[in-house]
């Protein structure tokens, strides 16, 4: 229970936080800029290194035609970077780039902007030209990997309870074992097979064209899937040496976790864990996060199954997953803590992004899981104290006169009650071993959703990303947002305002100014105005008309209604007698 004010403690932190997913930080042309010469590349900066796709780039003149353009390569060797070269002869107007990506941690990551040579067109190619995904297989995808984790789940966690348990009648667990390896194997062949359409955005039926397979294996996500399906051959193999055992030695347990630690590894060294900071700390807490998981979600589903069909069931195994629940619990508390320190790294994020809402979704349900697990060990302790009391020798009756009662070597005769203590007793453990199988189920229906949202948090970006995301790059067809940072200085005192217009192009304008102290905090102005002047169409000067919404100035009716160079006019007063007026240029677009 602790969970929740330990992350929001180390979420208060400053250390720097983990940036997986690539996040786009600068584009050469740049968004929405007029260039006098057609440019001889066009480049892309990551915020992390990218693998590059066949058509990771599409560029269209203003005629909406597609510009034939060289193969895409990275710039300077640089793997953070992507770029294209164009032909020597583009013409003049605006152009459209539209771009694909896949991040280090096995994400496709797209979007587009424009560019214009000489001077913009009167209509352009609209922004979301890039490859449209393919919901069908972005769907199927998902789907897999949710498979996949359940699966994992449920191959380690009986291995671990046959392992570490060991329950009387391990033949009853047989069907769970080739349950999670035959799924497992299923998924991580769907994957490998839905992979390469998957990169690409594009339709299912490409998954079977010849080179669709080879492609993938050459990528990190391919190697991963690869050496999955190698490592559950040879867990195949081990397990049919296995068969029929009910001891294990030491030699034995330390080849199961020798494999499971291999199958941990085809996810943490493809996912969000190989991104970022801390890579080889993310990537030992991602291992470890994943066989806690499975060894206290596949267990609850290895014991649940050992109740139901060995209704005889002593407490000592129960006892034992009790303890190795508890040390799961432990490990996937503190690997959580720290996976979500990586991923968040600050409170807006939290409540601000996918990734933290979603996380707060997992939080709540591990909170569930906890309450579970902690009625789970009620009935594991009254188990286990009950059939202590049973192994205790028959105290001596004694008769009315505190002598001890005879007792012959015959049976008892009918009304002496001889055995209905151990009737009473059958009925109580009958009692306790349904109670447990009731919370068992419990816990194991909360564990499945668990692992369906942390495989929903594992295809989300991550808070410190997306937050990088918003800033660096546009969505398709979103235009560019104008931001501009305004100095000024009044007496001995300075700062600056940070004026956003969205979307910086003709006709409607939010516009956000927010003012800064020389300290690079936030600062308060009993008065600031803008406004607009385009001196070539001697239009102007315009009022903004922004007014106080408490922490900074906006407006939402900023009309422009011509493109070009205008004049922004930035009026501060910091005091009752001072006052400073600044000017910039500010582009105006179509």
């Amino acid at each position: 229970m602790l969970l929740a004010p330990l992350l929001f403690l180390l979420l208060l932190g400053t250390a720097s936080t983990a940036s997986a997913h690539a996040a786009l930080e600068s584009t050469d042309p740049a968004d929405g800029s007029v260039l006098k010469s057609a440019p001889r590349t066009v480049t892309l900066t990551f915020s992390e290194s990218v693998a590059l796709l066949d058509d990771s780039f599409r560029v269209y003149d203003p005629d909406n035609r597609r510009v034939s353009t060289s193969s895409a390569h990275h710039a300077k060797g640089a793997g953070d970077t992507a770029g294209v070269t164009l032909p020597g002869k583009l013409g003049t107007g605006t152009f459209t780039v539209a771009w694909r990506v896949v991040s280090a941690d096995s994400h496709p990551v797209s979007g587009a902007f424009t560019f214009s040579i000489g001077k913009p067109s009167a209509t352009t190619t609209p922004v979301a030209t890039a490859p449209t995904e393919d919901p069908l297989t972005g769907t199927l995808y998902d789907m897999a990997r949710y498979v996949a984790y359940i699966a994992a789940a449920l191959l380690i966690g009986t291995a671990a309870f046959l392992a570490l348990c060991r329950p009387p009648d391990p033949t009853v667990l047989d069907k769970p074992i080739r349950t999670g390896w035959w799924t497992l194997l299923a998924a991580t062949l769907a994957l490998l097979l839905l992979r390469s359409p998957y990169e690409a955005g594009t339709a299912l039926t490409t998954a079977f064209e010849p080179s669709a397979i080879p492609r993938t294996l050459t990528t990190r996500p391919g190697e991963a899937l690869a050496a999955r399906v190698v490592l559950l051959a040879a867990t195949a193999v081990f397990l049919l040496r296995l068969r029929g055992r009910d001891r294990f030695g030491r030699l034995t347990t330390a080849t199961c976790a020798a494999l499971a630690i291999g199958l941990a590894l085809t996810w943490a060294s493809a996912e969000h864990a190989s991104a970022g900071i801390q890579v080889p700390v993310a990537m030992t807490s991602t291992v470890l996060h994943l066989l806690a998981m499975s060894v206290w979600l596949g267990g609850l589903t290895a014991l649940l199954t050992t109740l139901y069909r060995s209704p005889s069931l002593d407490a000592a195994p129960v006892a034992r997953f009790s303890r190795l629940a508890f040390t799961s619990v432990t490990v996937l508390v503190v690997t959580g803590i720290y996976q979500s320190w990586r991923g968040l790294g600050s409170w807006n994020a939290l409540t601000g992004t996918s990734y933290g809402r979603i996380l707060l979704v997992k939080l709540g349900a591990v909170v569930l899981l906890l309450a579970a697990a902690g009625w789970s060990r009620q009935w594991t302790n009254r188990l286990t104290g009950a059939e202590v009391r049973l192994r205790v020798p028959e105290l001596v009756r004694t008769g009315a006169d505190g002598a001890p009662a005879p007792t012959g070597d015959g049976p008892p005769s009918a009304g002496d009650g001889g055995t209905a203590p151990e009737a009473a007793a059958d009925e109580s453990q009958d009692r306790l071993r349904r109670g447990l199988r009731r919370s068992v189920l419990v816990e194991v229906a909360v564990g499945v959703a668990v692992l369906v949202v942390t495989t929903l948090l594992t295809n989300t970006l991550p808070g410190r990303a997306a937050a990088d995301a918003q800033q660096t790059a546009t969505p398709a067809g979103i235009p560019a947002a104008s931001v501009t940072t305004v100095p000024f200085r009044v007496g001995d005192a300075g700062g600056k305002v940070q004026i956003t217009l969205d979307p910086g192009r003709v006709g409607e304008n939010s516009v956000e100014a927010v003012v800064y102290g020389p300290d690079g905090g936030f600062a308060t102005v009993p008065e600031l105005r803008l406004s607009f002047t385009l001196p070539a169409q001697k239009i102007g000067p315009l009022d903004a008309g922004i007014k106080d919404e408490g922490g900074y100035w906006g407006t939402n009716s900023l009309n422009l209604p011509i493109a070009g160079t205008w004049t922004m006019k930035v009026t501060v007063r910091t005091s009752d007698v001072d006052q400073v007026s600044v000017s910039r240029d500010v582009r105006i677009v179509r």
